[in-house]
C-alpha cells in the first residue's frame, strides 16, 4: 500500500510529517512521491492565518481531485479548529485532531481498516527522508503553548503543552542518524517551554542530545526570546550545536508589542542579542516581523524600522497582518489598509535584504563545515553549484562538478564572495570530511 504525505505551514508540521513517514515505513507501507500514485493521502494542515486556511483547503481539494479513489486523512491546526466543516466540505475520510496526531498511523489503520503490512516489506535501514532528497530531520519534542499572543490562533488549535520524554527524543535522533541523516532540528510550538509538564527543561534536553547522540549537526527551532533557560549559551561551546537561533520579535515598537501581548520589550531583546553575540562566536539571529498590526501608526512603524535596522538580522520573515477569526487582535480597532501594509512590507523587505548582505559580507574569506543538500543546480550565471548552509545558517553555493556526488556529504568550503542577489555566499570546496 502506497502513502503520500503533504504538509503546509510550520516546522512542527514538517517534523510530524517526517515522523509519520517513519511510522508508515515501519508498518511496511511504501511512500508515494505524488498523490496520484497513492492509496492513502495524509495532509497536515495549517491555520495560522486566514490565507493558511484557504491554502489548506485548496491542498486537500487538489489531493482529492488528483486521486479521487485514495483514502484521504486530514490533520493539523485547521483540521483541529474546524473538524466537522473540514470533513463535510472537503470529503475527507478521516480527521485526526492535533491531540491525537502522534497516533495518526495507528488511528488511520483502525478507522480506515488499512491492511497490516508484513514486516519483511520494509528494507532494513532504508530511509524515506533521503529518498525524498532530505538531509535534515525535524524532531518534534513538544506541542502546545501556554501563552496567548493576541494575533495567534495556533495556541487554541494545539492545546495545552505536552512534552516528549528525553529518552524518546534521543531514541528518534539516534534512529534517523543511523539511517543517514546528518542534521536535526528540535521543533515545537513553544520550544522554550519544553519540559514544563514533565519536570524538565530545554537546557536538559539539549545537553542530553549532545551527550547521548553523535548527530553531527543539531539546530533549534523558533524560540521565544523570553524563554531561554539559565546557562543556555554554555551549550554552544559544543560545536555540534549550530550557532543560530530564530527569535521572533514581531515589532520594534514597545507600544505595538503590548497590544500583541508579547512578553519581551525591545530593550530586553537587544540585551539578549548582545549577550548571544558576546558568548557565541559567529552567532546569527533571524526573526519574524508582523507588518500593519491593528492600530500601528506611522510613528510606531518608523520606530520599529529604526530598531530593526540596528539589530543586524541575518534574515527577516515578513508577515503582513491579516485578521484571524477567534483571536483578540481581530477585534481590535484600527485595521490598516492593504495598500499601507504592502508599502510597509516593501520598505522592510529592502532593509532586510541590505541587512542580510551586510551579514554575509562579514563571512567572506572564511572556511566552514557545510552539509551539502541535494543534487547540483545550474545558477543564474550558468555555473554548477551545490547548496547548503553554514553552521550559523547562511545559505552557501559551492562550485562543483556533477560527478562529485556531494549530496548529504559534510565538506569544508571556503567562502569567496556574496552572490549578486545577496541570497547566498559563493564558495569553493576545500575537502570532503
Amino acid at each position: 500500500m502506497r502513502v503520500h504525505l503533504q504538509a503546509l505551514g510550520c516546522r512542527l508540521n514538517e517534523a510530524e510529517l517526517e515522523t509519520w513517514s517513519r511510522d508508515f515505513r515501519e508498518q511496511g507501507y511504501e511512500l508515494a512521491d505524488g498523490a496520484e500514485d497513492a492509496d492513502l493521502i495524509v495532509v497536515n494542515t495549517c491555520a495560522v492565518t486566514e490565507e493558511s486556511v484557504k491554502k489548506s483547503r485548496k491542498l486537500v481539494r487538489r489531493a482529492h481531485r488528483d486521486n479521487p479513489t485514495a483514502k484521504l486523512v486530514m490533520s493539523g491546526c485547521y483540521a483541529s479548529l474546524s473538524p466537522e466543516a473540514a470533513a463535510a466540505d472537503l470529503g475527507v475520510d478521516l480527521v485526526v485532531p492535533n491531540p491525537d496526531k502522534d497516533r495518526l498511523v495507528e488511528i488511520a489503520q483502525k478507522a480506515l481498516e488499512l491492511p497490516t503490512m508484513p514486516a519483511i516489506a520494509t528494507e532494513p535501514g532504508e530511509n524515506a527522508l533521503l529518498k525524498r532528497g532530505r538531509q535534515r530531520a525535524f524532531i518534534k519534542v513538544q506541542d502546545g503553548c501556554r501563552y496567548r499572543c493576541t494575533f495567534c490562533i495556533v495556541t487554541t488549535a494545539r492545546g495545552e503543552e505536552r512534552s516528549r520524554s528525553i529518552d524518546e527524543v534521543i531514541e528518534e535522533i539516534n534512529k534517523v542518524h543511523a539511517e543517514g541523516i546528518n542534521e536535526v532540528v528540535l521543533a515545537g510550538v513553544h520550544l522554550g517551554g519544553y519540559g514544563s509538564d514533565i519536570d524538565s527543561n530545554l537546557f536538559s534536553l539539549v545537553k542530553a542530545v549532545l551527550e547521548r547522540t553523535e548527530m553531527p549537526r543539531i539546530r533549534l527551532g523558533s524560540l521565544e526570546p523570553w524563554d531561554l533557560p539559565e546557562g543556555f549559551w554554555a551549550l554552544f561551546k559544543n560545536p555540534r550545536l549550530m550557532p543560530h537561533l530564530h527569535l521572533p520579535l514581531q515589532s520594534g515598537a514597545d507600544s505595538v508589542l503590548r497590544r500583541m501581548a508579547r512578553r519581551c520589550k525591545t530593550g530586553e531583546y537587544q540585551e539578549l542579542l548582545q549577550q548571544a553575540r558576546n558568548e557565541v562566536a559567529d552567532f546569527n539571529v533571524t526573526t519574524d516581523i508582523i507588518v500593519g498590526f491593528p492600530g500601528e501608526t506611522e510613528e510606531e512603524w518608523q520606530t520599529s524600522m529604526a530598531y530593526v535596522e540596528q539589530q543586524d538580522f541575518g534574515h527577516i520573515h515578513i508577515f503582513a497582518y491579516s485578521p484571524r477569526e477567534g483571536t483578540k487582535a481581530a477585534r481590535l480597532d484600527g485595521h490598516l489598509s492593504r495598500e499601507i501594509k504592502r508599502e510597509r512590507s516593501q520598505q522592510l523587505h529592502d532593509m532586510a535584504a541590505a541587512s542580510k548582505r551586510k551579514i554575509m559580507q562579514q563571512f567572506v574569506g572564511r572556511e566552514f563545515e557545510i552539509l551539502v543538500e541535494g543534487k547540483p543546480q545550474i545558477d543564474e550565471e550558468g555555473k554548477l553549484r551545490y547548496y547548503g548552509y553554514t553552521p550559523n545558517f547562511l545559505r552557501i553555493a559551492i562550485t562543483g562538478e556533477e560527478q562529485d556526488d556531494l549530496n548529504n556529504k559534510l565538506i569544508i568550503a571556503e567562502t569567496l564572495s556574496v552572490s549578486d542577489d545577496g541570497e547566498a555566499l559563493i564558495a569553493r570546496r576545500v575537502r570532503t570530511l
